[in-house]
C-alpha cells in the first residue's frame, strides 16, 4: 500500500520535482548513492538544488579508475555536498586476495560475486541501514534487467524503499543536462565507457555493443549484475 501510494503522489512529478518531495517528505530519513557515473552526478546537481537533507555516499571498492577520484573531487568542489565513503571490510579483502590472488574474479561467476559481495553488497548494507529511502541514479534502458524494475520499488532484502528519479530518462537528455548546468562527469565517458565500476572489471564499449557490455565483458549478459540492484 505504501509503495502504491508513493507511485500515485509522484506519477506527475518530473526528476527535480521527485528529488524535492523527498527531500521534504524524508529529509534526513533519506540517502543516495553515487557512483559518480552521469546519472548519479545529474542526481547530486538536483539534491544540491533542493538543499537537501539526504545523506550521500560512495562505494569506495579500492579497484576504482583515476579518473573517477577526480571526478568524486570536482564534484565536492562544486556542489559541496558531504560524500561519505564505505570501505570494503579488510579482514574479508586480505582473505580474499590471500587465499585468492588479486583477480579471481576473472576465474568463475562464483569468484566474481564473492568479490563484489566483500567490495559492495556488504559495504551498502552498512550505507543504507536506518534510512526509510534510498536514492538512485537508475535509467530503465540501460540494461534489460533494469526494464522489469519500476520507478519506486520496496527493496525486500535491503527492507528500505528504492526511488529512481531518472527511470524514464534517456542517454540525451542526461547529456543535455550535463551540458546545460555544467555538471562535472568523469571523462572516461566521452572515451566509450557508459557504465564505469571498478578498473579491472570494466572496459570501453564497442559501437552498437549493450550499454552494459563493458561490465564483467567476460561473463554472458545474463550475468551482468553486481547484485546491488537485483530485482526482487
Amino acid at each position: 500500500m505504501m509503495i502504491a501510494s508513493l507511485k500515485k503522489e509522484l506519477a506527475a512529478l518530473d526528476a527535480r520535482q521527485i528529488i524535492q518531495f523527498i527531500s521534504d517528505k524524508y529529509g534526513e530519513k533519506a540517502v543516495f548513492s553515487t557512483s559518480f557515473g552521469i546519472e548519479d552526478q545529474v542526481i547530486t546537481h538536483m539534491l544540491a538544488e533542493a538543499e537537501t537533507k539526504a545523506s550521500v555516499f560512495t562505494l569506495e571498492t579500492g579497484r576504482l579508475f583515476p579518473e573517477t577520484y577526480y571526478v568524486w573531487n570536482r564534484t565536492l568542489e562544486k556542489y559541496g555536498l558531504p560524500i561519505k565513503a564505505y570501505y570494503p571490510n579488510t579482514t574479508a579483502v586480505e582473505r580474499l586476495v590471500t587465499e585468492k590472488g588479486p583477480s579471481s574474479f576473472y576465474e568463475s561467476v562464483e569468484n566474481r560475486k564473492e568479490c563484489c559481495y566483500i567490495r559492495k553488497i556488504e559495504p551498502l548494507k552498512r550505507a543504507i541501514q536506518g534510512y526509510e529511502v534510498w536514492i538512485t541514479g537508475i535509467r530503465a534502458e540501460q540494461s534489460a534487467n533494469r526494464e522489469d524494475m519500476d520507478f519506486i520499488e520496496w527493496d525486500d532484502a535491503n527492507q528500505i524503499i528504492k526511488i529512481h528519479p531518472l527511470f524514464h530518462w534517456t542517454l540525451s537528455e542526461v547529456e543535455d543536462f550535463l551540458k546545460q548546468h555544467h555538471v562535472p562527469y568523469n571523462p572516461l565517458h566521452d572515451k566509450g565507457f557508459p557504465s564505469i565500476g571498478c578498473q579491472p572489471c570494466t572496459r570501453a564499449i564497442l559501437p552498437g555493443e549493450d550499454f552494459r557490455a563493458g561490465r564483467w565483458w567476460w561473463e554472458d549478459r545474463s550475468k551482468k549484475e553486481c547484485g546491488l540492484h537485483a530485482t526482487n
